[in-house]
């Protein structure tokens, strides 16, 4: 019980960090990737987000990747009500409805997910076969996204993936540092695995900030969903942990993600309404 509540305590300061970061990186959501790189407040966003990795990791050592990555999505929530203050608003009712609704769904589901003890590690096969796949996938999101007219939600998608691909590498990069000691990092596979992280975390920042060009709510809802669902298949396929399993658990889960994901279109609704933002200029 103790793990939990860290863990979830952990989540939540990484979802209030990670919020913040994202409201900083929406205002600038018009500009494009390399000009950015000359705006110190976009460098102040991403050490936010280097805060918030780490105390991701952190959490990873208490729990589970597939209840902590659902509770990713709590950076929409926390994100709301923060634009209203920046804005010198009140919460609006659509909001509110889209906030409650997420609440919800994601208590339902939190409390539904069970694990079959400490999480596996990822072996050298399946590494190769996950670095590959999610090489190819993101690769392909990106290119799409790139096409002209296309929907920036491709690029949130990749977003997520990336993001969620980083937190099983993690995972296991923190397992065994557990069970062999700090001697690990030093070996081959250890190095290549904090490469990888490395790629893909600057791979799902870049998608992540271009994804923001028209708009934080939708990309942001987007990339949550994404990347929990995401993380979750990675956990139950390659990290040995379980999901609830009797049908009466299904359906309530299914309703509670239908809950979830029907607040999460609310708030990137309201926030779409309330904060429209100008088109980048291409790279």
């Amino acid at each position: 019980m103790t793990d939990l509540i860290i863990t979830i305590a952990l989540c939540v300061l990484v979802a209030i960090v990670y919020a913040i970061a994202a409201l900083i990186q929406a205002r600038h959501g018009h500009m494009t990737v390399r000009s950015l790189l000359s705006v110190p407040v976009w460098w102040l966003a991403q050490l936010l987000n280097v805060v918030g990795a780490g105390l991701h990791v952190l959490s990873l050592n208490f729990g589970p990747l597939s209840l902590i990555q659902p509770l990713g999505v709590l950076t929409l929530v926390i994100a709301v009500p923060l634009t209203a203050v920046a804005a010198h608003r009140r919460v609006t009712r659509l909001e509110a409805t889209g906030m409650a609704c997420t609440v919800v769904g994601l208590a339902g589901l939190t409390m539904l997910i069970t694990t079959g003890g400490r999480s596996d590690t990822l072996t050298g096969p399946e590494l190769t076969g996950l670095l590959i796949a999610t090489t190819v996938l993101v690769g392909l999101l990106s290119l799409k996204g790139l096409s002209r007219g296309a929907s920036p939600l491709w690029e949130a998608v990749g977003g997520g993936l990336a993001f969620a691909v980083c937190s099983a590498l993690c995972q296991t990069v923190v397992r065994n540092i557990d069970t062999q000691g700090a001697d690990v990092l030093i070996e081959v596979p250890s190095l290549l695995t904090v490469l990888a992280i490395v790629a893909f975390a600057m791979a799902a920042t870049v998608l992540t900030q271009r994804s923001y060009r028209q708009g934080l709510g939708a990309p942001l809802a987007v990339t949550n969903l994404v990347n929990p669902a995401s993380a979750t298949a990675i956990g139950v396929v390659f990290l040995g942990e379980e999901l609830a399993t009797s049908h009466v658990e299904v359906v309530i889960a299914l309703a509670c993600a239908t809950i979830a994901a029907y607040g999460v279109t609310q708030l990137a609704r309201a926030r779409d309404v309330q904060a429209p933002v100008p088109q980048a200029v291409s790279d």
